[in-house]
């Protein structure tokens, strides 16, 4: 038997409440924004938002001409901002923040050119391409006290926070196994362009394939719902089952994190026949079913002992979109805890549980 509710996500909404409203003029004064590096798909993300008026982009970086030329953003952006330098685009145009969208392996050196500048950083998941980037540029964030932060789809699902909520009021009890499902039928099969397939599919440049690419939104998850717990091991198995259109990376990974009292098991793959982000959480006392970014099952043994099928209500502003996070957080308005999804302290452990992933 399911019945279904819809419900509001009472603890978030009085998070909101807990920190000082922006006050009219903070809320006038857009974001001076630049974005460092072109050729990440999700670049779409700020082409959609550039006209809402929370942020305003003061100048761009690409070095390849051909991108930069090229760009989705050229429609949205004066030419003139445009610049084949990162240091000289942030000296001339002064940004508060700079969100990253090129490759991976880029992050370092967009945090490098930043940290010391001043300049707070977003950055599209995952962190970095291993540990030791991911620590060098944790240092230069914390010794020029600038937010390094961490952008994941999955962090904006309002499912995945109330899923949160009930786990900590103890509604499945305590959790025994997370089953994480990501991904896609392939980049090159969903048609990511060029620009953005080059780097994706290199080993280097993306520091793997969908292990990378897709495991590290179940570790970035996992590492939020077990309280910022540390795995004791990790073990993995990754495939190549197509070769022929991913022949330097891994297409499919399946990751197992064990902790002291819990198994994770991250299933990332390009080869899904459907795009998903959904996941499975069982406890002592039930289970959830995080479905969608907005519909979800909870079962409680202990309860009605039925499937209830949820609908959170969506998340409070700026908790329901990366660019106002980024601006509440630029701007004083909000607190960034160590625990968040797009922490720096939960995207070290993201990397280190991916590290050992691709060890083999």
């Amino acid at each position: 038997m399911k019945t279904s509710v819809k419900i509001a996500s009472f603890a978030l909404l009085l998070l909101s409440s807990a920190f000082p409203a922006m006050s009219a003029d903070k809320e006038k004064s857009p974001l001076r924004l630049a974005v460092a590096g072109l050729s990440h798909g999700h670049l779409a993300e700020v082409v959609r938002r550039v006209d809402r008026g929370d942020f305003i982009i003061v100048g761009v970086y690409e070095a390849d001409k051909l991108i930069r030329e090229n760009s989705p953003l050229r429609r949205k952006v004066d030419g003139k901002l445009f610049y084949a330098d990162l240091g000289e685009m942030l000296d001339k145009t002064k940004p508060e923040a700079v969100v990253a969208y090129g490759s991976t392996f880029e992050h370092l050196s967009v945090t490098e050119s930043c940290a010391p500048r001043g300049i707070h950083i977003m950055v599209e998941k995952p962190l970095a391409v291993s540990s030791a980037h991911a620590r060098r540029m944790a240092e230069l964030a914390r010794k020029h006290n600038i937010f390094l932060l961490t952008n994941y789809e999955t962090t904006w699902y309002a499912t995945n926070h109330e899923a949160r909520r009930l786990i900590l009021e103890g509604k499945i009890g305590d959790i025994t196994r997370i089953n994480v499902y990501d991904g896609h039928q392939g980049p090159i099969e969903i048609g990511c362009s060029q620009e953005f397939l080059s780097w994706l599919t290199d080993p280097v440049e993306n520091g793997g394939g969908a292990v990378m690419d897709f495991g590290c939104y179940g570790a970035n998850l996992a590492t939020w719902l077990l309280k910022g717990s540390k795995p004791v091991a990790v073990q993995s198995v990754l495939q190549h089952q197509k070769p022929d259109k991913y022949p330097k990376v891994d297409d499919d990974a399946t990751i197992l994190v064990q902790y002291p009292d819990a198994t994770v098991l991250i299933m990332a793959s390009w080869n899904w026949p459907m795009n998903r982000k959904d996941m499975h959480i069982y406890g002592t006392k039930g289970y959830i079913y995080q479905d969608s970014p907005t519909s979800m099952r909870v079962y409680e043994s202990k309860a009605a002992k039925v499937e209830t099928v949820v609908t959170p209500a969506p998340l409070p502003p700026p908790y329901n979109d990366s660019f106002y996070y980024l601006k509440a957080a630029v701007r004083g308005e909000i607190s960034v805890r160590s625990d968040d999804l797009s922490s720096l302290e939960n995207n070290l452990t993201v990397i280190e549980i991916l590290d050992r992933a691709r060890q083999k």
